[in-house]
């Protein structure tokens, strides 16, 4: 913290008056690609930072999480802004590693525009490339950013190539605007391929990059002109760069070496000058709380307050911080607004966040740059802000004026799918377990947290995820608590039909207990549940009391004959016996119970297993070895399809054989594969 503080240059003015002096930039890729070295060394030349900081010492701006400074990766999303020739650049950092994919997107929602960071000691992943097609999808303007030039094994002719190849390979147009030149290992300066005097080593590279701008220009007969000799102008073709690039249909590749800072005004010229301003960039679809669609808003600080909560967290001295993207409208200090969150709504109850409305009033206002806040006056559209006191406002919720509520349509949210059990470790973290676990699935969307009467469990996206998670329950929430087997919810039904008696008689002085009540039973059809008859004749059993048998019944039901909940049965009343004294409805709902129990040591309990439908998707070479996998784990093929090189296999699997299946399909296609998971049903449990 103290060398943040030592580190930190003048006060750079990051108040913005208007959309068109703003660019909101998120950096993607792998965790190795150099995201946040690239962070830093943006601000120290930008002079927002007088040196750069380190991920292995924990002293970057954006890596403030002490797990993110323990384990030396980021874990969050962190905005730090710039300023650069005028424009206030908000720079999104995000984490690369696939288990915080839900701060990733978060990231995208915030940003208009896109670098993707890979190494030049490094391949471009699957993950990257599955991510630029989503980006794609979207119309995202993007560029590529080539780091690690100076690193021993680096090879930007080699990672170039593979970005035309991965990235470009719908056409898209990923072109290097610049190239490094090297003394020995050291990057000394770029060498901008539209510059009048450029190498002729570069004039292949310089030729394929004018003409790629030229085949998107606007002017159509510039092409012609070209081939027929004519000269095109710098500043044309830098015009017609940067109109392609706001467009989304060109993507230019910048070459940087964070650690000596070459490159750097290079990639923050193009971001300036080539990224779309905010009101370039459509708002999300927005609609009224009760679902309906409205009219499309515009990025105008004076038109409708509609802003989204992209992040939020707690801090020991101002309590919630939200981070905020404000799309259409300005933020003021102690400004009413309308605060909509609607997940289950658009996703289904499923993403275990429940829909709320509730009114708020804005906080105090502040530009975050990484940890640390400076206090605005106004956040105008377009802009990126941390509200104080939203006590109620969740990350994806959306701000609205009161007297005009809307909802945002939410970005996407991931699916967590590993369960971890955990158990509050002490009597007191036990009371304040509930709570703590409220707050962390608010702060982030893509944990989901299951309560049953039969253990607590955190839906998290990996390990890496489900750690930072529970040192969060620590460190911020003061809870510990110890991680668990994870109970697979098991089911019982009965082997087979027969009768049984249910004999409670009871005397020992006074009133007595006795209720005699004769059933038959049969197991039902799967999911079928459970059904209650009756056949009672000539008042064998008193009509008041066979709601009492039927009583006692679902509570053995819900108990269980062999430690599970019983489910798929049918019960039917057919006689017994009563006492004109002694009766009663307990007496009879005992009676009832025991009967359950009668008939299932006669004809048998079958244990009953969950059994989740799953669609595995994954490259076609690796096909064999998710097959192979999913036999290990008793699953059952259900069939196979294939589309652009890619393969998706549907089965049924054991919920049991799935606990560790997302760390284990991601470890087995080196994280290229990904499942969906739904359940299907129960199924008997296999003798051995």
């Amino acid at each position: 913290m103290a060398d943040r503080g030592a580190r930190a240059a003048g006060r750079q003015d990051l108040e913005a008056h208007e959309p068109d002096a703003i660019r909101n930039v998120v950096l993607v890729g792998p965790s190795s690609g150099g995201k946040t070295t690239l962070l830093e060394a943006l601000l120290v030349r930008t002079g927002a930072l007088t040196r750069a900081g380190s991920v292995e010492d924990g002293t970057t701006v954006s890596d403030f999480e002490p797990g993110e400074r323990a384990h030396g990766r980021s874990m969050a999303l962190a905005v730090a802004p710039v300023v650069h020739d005028g424009v206030k650049v908000n720079l999104i950092d995000t984490p690369g590693y696939a288990d915080f994919v839900g701060e990733l997107r978060a990231g995208l929602r915030a940003a208009d525009c896109a670098l993707f960071v890979t190494a030049a000691n490094e391949q471009i992943d699957a993950v990257t490339t599955e991510l630029w097609r989503e980006c794609a999808e979207v119309g995202m303007p993007r560029a590529v950013v080539v780091t690690k030039l100076d690193h021993a094994r680096a090879d930007y002719a080699g990672v170039l190539a593979a970005a035309q190849a991965q990235l470009g390979g719908a056409g898209d147009k990923v072109l290097p605007v610049d190239v490094p030149v090297m003394a020995g290992s050291t990057v000394t300066d770029l060498v901008g391929l539209l510059a009048p005097d450029v190498p002729d080593e570069h004039a292949e590279a310089r030729n394929a990059l004018i003409e790629g701008i030229i085949e998107e220009s606007d002017d159509e007969g510039l092409m012609d002109r070209y081939l027929a000799g004519e000269t095109v102008t710098e500043a044309a073709l830098l015009e017609d760069l940067h109109r392609a690039m706001a467009r989304g249909t060109f993507f230019p590749v910048v070459p940087v070496c964070s650690t000596s800072g070459v490159g750097c005004g290079e990639l923050l010229d193009l971001i300036v000058r080539g990224f779309p301003a905010p009101s370039e960039h459509p708002a999300p679809e927005a609609y009224t709380p009760e679902g309906k669609p409205t009219d499309p808003v515009s990025c105008d600080p004076g038109g409708p307050l509609l802003a989204e909560v992209v992040k939020t967290s707690s801090d020991a001295y101002v309590g919630r911080v939200s981070l905020v993207r404000v799309f259409s409208g300005s933020l003021d200090p102690d400004l009413p607004v309308h605060v909509s969150g609607h997940l289950s709504s658009f996703f289904g109850d499923d993403v275990g966040h429940g829909d709320h409305d509730d009114a708020e009033r804005i906080g105090s206002l502040a530009y975050p740059f990484g940890q640390q806040l400076s206090p605005a006056k106004r956040v105008v559209a377009g802009d990126i802000a941390s509200v104080g006191r939203l006590t109620r406002a969740e990350t994806g919720d959306t701000l609205s004026s009161v007297d005009d509520p809307r909802v945002l349509r939410p970005w996407t949210l991931p699916t967590p799918l590993l369960p971890i059990g955990v158990e509050a470790a002490t009597r007191s973290d036990e009371d304040k377990l509930s709570t703590a676990l409220g707050r962390l699935a608010a702060e982030d969307p893509s944990i989901r947290v299951e309560i049953s009467s039969e253990q607590v469990v955190l839906w998290t996206m990996g390990e890496a995820h489900a750690d930072a998670a529970l040192e969060r329950l620590a460190d911020r929430f003061g809870v510990t608590v110890n991680r668990v087997d994870v109970r697979v919810p098991m089911r019982e039904t009965l082997a087979g039909s027969g009768t049984a008696l249910g004999r409670h008689v009871k005397q020992s002085g006074g009133h007595g207990q006795y209720a005699v009540c004769e059933i038959e039973v049969e197991p039902l059809p799967r999911g079928a549940g459970f059904e209650f008859a009756e056949r009672v004749v000539g008042g064998a059993v008193p009509r008041q009391f066979i709601p009492s048998v039927e009583k006692g019944v679902r509570a053995q039901l819900a108990k269980g004959c062999d430690g599970h909940p019983m489910v798929d049965v049918k019960v039917t009343l057919v006689g017994g016996k009563a006492h004109s004294v002694d009766s009663s409805d307990m007496a009879f709902q005992s009676a009832g119970a025991l009967a359950l129990r009668e008939a299932a040591a006669a004809v048998g309990v079958q244990v009953l297993e969950p059994v989740d439908e799953i669609e595995v998707t994954v490259p076609d070479e690796l096909v064999g070895t998710v097959m192979s996998d999913l036999a290990a784990r008793r699953g059952r093929v259900l069939g196979q399809d294939t589309a652009g090189g890619f393969a998706t296999v549907r089965a049924h699997v054991p919920a049991a054989e799935l606990i560790t299946y997302p760390v284990d399909l991601r470890s087995s296609t080196h994280g290229a594969g990904s499942f969906t998971r739904a359940f299907a049903g129960y199924e008997p449990v296999p003798t051995r």
